[in-house]
């Protein structure tokens, strides 16, 4: 066994591995330091101009930082196998939290505009835009821009959290579907059942079917030469298996072809990949150094020598376990026993890997073993028995309008039952349900704590503005129209927090699901960060956003009508 052969590396990566790790650093901090540098003194230089020609520069900063690091990201080499780069992630992060500063900056910019459109409305929202806004800059006064900025926090958290669940409950669903039929008929009880070709073919063609499949399932130990391990059996039907499961394309190592025809396993190729690294690089079988040669023995010895036996296909994690490569022998151990001259004997057999699969499951790889339906049934003791028959339906969402025409095709048969998708994962999807349920009612609590600030921000407005108020009602304004200045004020500051939070939000999770953030997968058993866009979420947590700091301008507003007059002129 030995590893892949290395590419050709360039020129660059040769002098940068020859500087050395010091070196390295050393390079990476200067580097560090002058863009720093550079940031910080045109920041300055921007500042001394106004407010306005220092947010222009941060933009235009940020901007560079995602077209940079964008194209930098996009050149990077995707990393194989388990493989984890970390500076190569931080590449991929700045450039969408670039993406992000960039959008926040470009926003602020459109802000001035959009609130002198908001003042050409009427005189209430004249006024209202007018309390918001700083005199002389036409930005926001500071309180204003805490509330908003409380807000859009909120709104941001609650946007990215939603989306990181939903992504990896989405994940953990197409790796269910991927590893599970959508339907399954199983046996009551042991032993299997029989006259199942017929049926088969019966739901074969119940409408919304899409394919089925025969398997024979039962528990073994699994003993190396090294280590044991539980195992779960699986026999296929190697014709019918892929229409169902992705055993297929889950292989990682090996070929499914071994499995049909597990002879080409005691004489693989040198250039055959036999395992993987934690790296992601590939070991080949390499040359046989045995001291003899196959074609100088007899062929009787010859077939002595290298026994065939059937192939069976092997999770990644239950491989580590028991330390084996495609073409290792591994006996498996069946608790269902022979009877022997000295009573029941533990039955065992002898098979080699034919494959190693990755499903992205851990109970899966750890545990799963696949063989042919033959050497299953043969292994297992079921003679021409199989335990279930596995159906693919064409829409698994609506799985509940086809599992009643296949009960119906089984309702004589005591001997079966059927279940569907749903039914086996409930408890799973039940609790991931509640857990985003969850989430959300904690992060609107953020929500509803920075509409705190927007009470604070309008009662102290009240305040400020006593003199305005009184004013205004001496000249002819109602108690109403005060009441919708304040509201209106409240709404604005609302609005605004809200469209940069979910903005912000919605452009970072993109950001981060275009540039792809690869996650140490021994650590996560996933390999890049999931991350899941659904509309629906984020049109609820805008409507939510809205309305809480929509409510929290009702006492300040009311507070605000009931000012008298001569109150707020008493002192003048």
């Amino acid at each position: 066994m030995k590893p892949n052969a290395e590419a050709p590396v360039s020129a660059i990566a040769r002098a940068w591995s020859a500087i050395g790790l010091p070196g390295r650093l050393g390079l990476i901090l200067l580097a560090a330091v002058i863009v720093i540098w550079a940031v910080v003194w045109g920041l300055r230089r921007l500042g001394r101009r106004g407010r306005r020609s220092l947010l222009v520069g941060g933009t235009l900063i940020s901007f560079l930082g995602v077209s940079s690091l964008g194209f930098w990201a996009s050149r990077l080499p995707e990393p194989t196998g388990s493989a984890f780069i970390l500076w190569h992630q931080l590449v991929r992060v700045g450039a969408a939290l670039s993406g992000t500063f960039f959008i926040i900056g470009f926003m602020s910019l459109a802000l001035p505009w959009t609130l002198n459109r908001i003042e050409r409305r009427g005189f209430i929202p004249f006024v209202a835009v007018r309390h918001v806004r700083a005199g002389k800059s036409g930005f926001l006064t500071v309180i204003s821009f805490l509330s908003i900025a409380g807000v859009a926090v909120s709104a941001f958290a609650l946007c990215a959290v939603v989306s990181i669940m939903g992504g990896f409950g989405a994940d953990l669903k197409r790796k269910i579907l991927g590893n599970n039929a959508h339907m399954k008929i199983e046996a009551a009880s042991h032993g299997g059942f029989s006259d199942w070709q017929p049926l088969l073919d019966e739901v074969r063609l119940v409408p919304g079917v899409r394919a089925a499949t025969p398997v024979a399932s039962g528990e073994a130990m699994a003993s190396s030469s090294s280590n044991n391990a539980g195992t779960i059996i699986r026999g296929v039907d190697p014709e019918t298996i892929g229409t169902v499961i992705d055993l297929l394309q889950n292989i990682e190592v090996g070929k499914f072809d071994y499995l049909l025809s597990p002879e080409k396993l005691t004489h693989l190729p040198p250039d055959e990949v036999i395992g993987m690294g934690r790296g992601g690089e590939k070991y080949l079988k390499g040359p046989d150094i045995r001291p003899w040669n196959r074609k100088n023995l007899d062929p009787d010895v010859a077939d002595a020598t290298d026994p065939v036996y059937p192939g069976i296909i092997i999770g990644r994690e239950l491989a580590k376990t028991l330390h084996l490569y495609v073409g290792d022998e591994v006996t498996l151990v069946s608790p269902l026993g022979d009877l022997g001259p000295m009573g029941v004997m533990p039955r065992t057999r002898r098979f080699r890997v034919a494959a190693i699969f990755y499903s992205g499951m851990y109970e899966y790889d750890s545990s799963h073993v696949y063989m042919k339906l033959d050497k299953a049934q043969e292994f297992l003791d079921l003679k021409s028995n199989i335990t279930g028959i596995e159906v693919k339906v064409d829409r698994p969402e609506q799985v509940d309008e086809v599992t009643p025409r296949v009960v119906a095709l089984v309702k004589d048969r005591q001997d079966l039952k059927v279940r569907d998708w749903k039914e086996s994962n409930k408890n799973l999807f039940s609790a991931l349900k509640l857990e985003k349920i969850a989430t959300f009612i904690i992060l609107s609590i953020a929500i509803a704590v920075a509409s705190f600030c927007i009470i604070c921000t309008l009662l102290l407005m009240v305040t400020e503005k006593s003199k305005e108020i009184a004013i205004m009602k001496a000249v002819g304004a109602s108690d109403h129209a005060i009441l919708r200045v304040f509201m209106m004020e409240g709404v604005i500051i609302g609005a605004i927090g809200t469209i940069f939070g979910v903005v912000t939000g919605l452009v970072t999770v993109l950001g981060l699901l275009w540039f792809g953030v690869r996650l140490d997968p021994d650590v996560y058993y996933v390999d890049r960060l999931p991350i899941s866009v659904d509309p629906v979420d984020y049109t609820v947590v805008a409507f939510s956003a809205m309305v809480i700091t929509t409510l929290a301008t009702v006492y300040p507003a009311i507070a605000a009508s009931k000012l008298r007059p001569v109150d707020g002129i008493r002192y003048e």
